[in-house]
């Protein structure tokens, strides 16, 4: 027994500094989601010492039973890493995860300027893994990947009792190489199939363009992520647009996970009226901090923000911040609703654990988690926007059903081929536009949606997807800076 308890002495201390903490955080340095720049929590006065010795001793003797009866030889290294990690679980907190070395290290890479894989924010969801969404213009959109897609096997192999980070070490890889993700989309009847071509993700934050309709111009700045350099390009691309004489701002964070908190904040301070709040911090005490706009002067055009249910965090405080500073208009659908602040906190060894330590409200004092930011005007996509790829196990003919034949249906329809019913039956109809399509398309006109003809099907539904003219909440966002603009 004291050679145990002599070996597992350092990982008990470990386990007793975590569980003796409770309630007893004081964060010194400020706030960041997601990463912390090497910020640590500060562990103030201890609680009742004697909890904390039952509780090592109970881990102790639990420990002692297994390392010396259990039926084969484990690595004490191994019982700790699933000790921590069944306590992260137990938050059932879809934002705290604990992560060894290399999954940290794999984290730290994702905040770099690129890496390579498919691009998109996970989350554990009740015990699925979940994506809050895929990056913007990345392999998973461009795939079909959406926001609250689930994913239920890696490859071909169920990740039922996976960790979120093993999924994702699953789900990486090199530039060039394919990974199947098997989906559960809440809006599909059956499980689909999405082969998704990694590629290098860059990180390009801030995207700028100006559009001219009836005789103003109107500049749109679409942030794609809150990194550390994004507030800067911000400002930067924004006061070129202001040299260049914009009648109005459009601020496009569809599709944006999140990011750094205070980077949404310096964000918020460059277009939020002075003296507005942009976003408040509450701790587990209910003790709030508000961080209020010190912009000297309020904008002379109108401001327009774009949201879908792919933005999150960092974008809900900017769409809370416009939405309530009274004067702008938020366009779009409601956004994904994650109102937590989480911190990578080192434990010492390389290893590391996200935790959720603040709750996040906006100006007036709301609390969006699990809810979502709702637009002031909403707006859907066109119907082929939102449907899964076309995966072709056995050719689509007539006279079938099923889920494939509908999705077929809707993006025909959308091309401006009419099949004369979505409801997933391959009328004749049906085939007629199937036929349309392939001879447009320099394909045998066969009436048959072979391999062929739905790749091309879907690299048509991508280039359309991608034309501004279809683009119905962005063709929104426009009239509605035009009709504010000359008011």
């Amino acid at each position: 027994m004291n050679n145990i308890r002599g070996k597992t002495l350092a990982f008990a201390i470990i386990i007793s500094l975590l569980i003796g903490a409770s309630g007893t955080y004081v964060f010194l340095n400020g706030l960041d989601n997601q990463v912390g720049d090497d910020k640590q929590p500060v562990l103030a006065e201890t609680v009742d010492a004697k909890e904390d010795l039952d509780a090592v001793t109970k881990f102790l003797s639990a420990m002692e039973l297994i390392t010396e009866r259990y039926v084969d030889e484990v690595d004490e290294k191994v019982l700790l890493e699933g000790a921590i990690a069944g306590m992260v679980n137990a938050l059932e907190d879809p934002y705290s995860v604990y992560m060894d070395e290399e999954a940290a290290s794999q984290f730290m890479e994702a905040l770099d300027s690129h890496f390579e894989g498919i691009g998109a924010e996970v989350s554990m969801t009740n015990g699925q893994v979940t994506i809050v969404s895929p990056i913007r213009d990345s392999p998973a959109e461009k795939a079909g990947i959406m926001p609250k897609d689930r994913i239920v096997e890696i490859d071909g192999e169920n990740i039922e009792g996976l960790t979120l980070y093993d999924a994702v070490l699953k789900i990486r890889g090199e530039k060039g190489t394919n990974v199947v993700l098997t989906i559960d989309r809440p809006t599909s009847s059956e499980l689909i199939e999405i082969s998704v071509k990694r590629d290098v993700i860059p990180h390009e934050t801030v995207r700028v363009k100006t559009m001219d309709h009836k005789d103003k111009t109107i500049g749109v700045l679409e942030i794609t992520s809150f990194s550390n350099d994004t507030s800067e390009r911000f400002e930067r691309e924004l006061l070129a647009l202001e040299q260049q004489g914009i009648d109005g701002l459009i601020i496009d964070v569809r599709g944006n996970p999140g990011g750094l908190l205070n980077v949404a904040e310096e964000i918020g301070k460059l277009v939020i009226p002075g003296g507005k709040p942009i976003v408040q911090i509450e701790n587990r005490d209910g003790e709030k901090v508000r961080y209020i706009s010190s912009l000297e002067e309020e904008k002379d055009y109108p401001i327009i923000g774009l949201i879908d249910n792919g933005s999150a965090s960092a974008s809900e405080i900017i769409a809370g911040a416009l939405k309530e500073a009274g004067n702008y208009d938020l366009v779009g659908e409601t956004t994904f609703g994650k109102g937590t602040v989480q911190q990578a906190l080192k434990l010492g060894d390389g290893s590391e654990i996200k935790l959720s330590l603040f709750k996040w409200l906006t100006s007036d004092g709301n609390f969006i988690n699990e809810v979502g930011v709702e637009p002031t005007v909403k707006v859907s996509q066109p119907e082929f926007f939102y449907l899964p790829p076309l995966h072709v196990k056995e050719d689509l003919t007539h006279d079938m059903l099923n889920e494939q034949v509908r999705s077929a249906q809707h993006m025909l329809k959308g091309l401006g081929f009419e099949p004369d019913r979505t409801d997933g039956y391959f009328s004749k109809q049906t085939e007629k536009a199937v036929m349309a399509f392939q001879n447009t398309n320099n394909l045998e006109a066969t009436g048959v949606i072979d391999e062929d003809t739905a790749s091309a099907i879907h690299e048509a539904i991508v280039e359309a997807v991608r034309d501004e003219k279809n683009d119905h909440q962005l063709q929104a966002a426009i009239e509605l800076i035009i009709k504010q603009s000359e008011s």
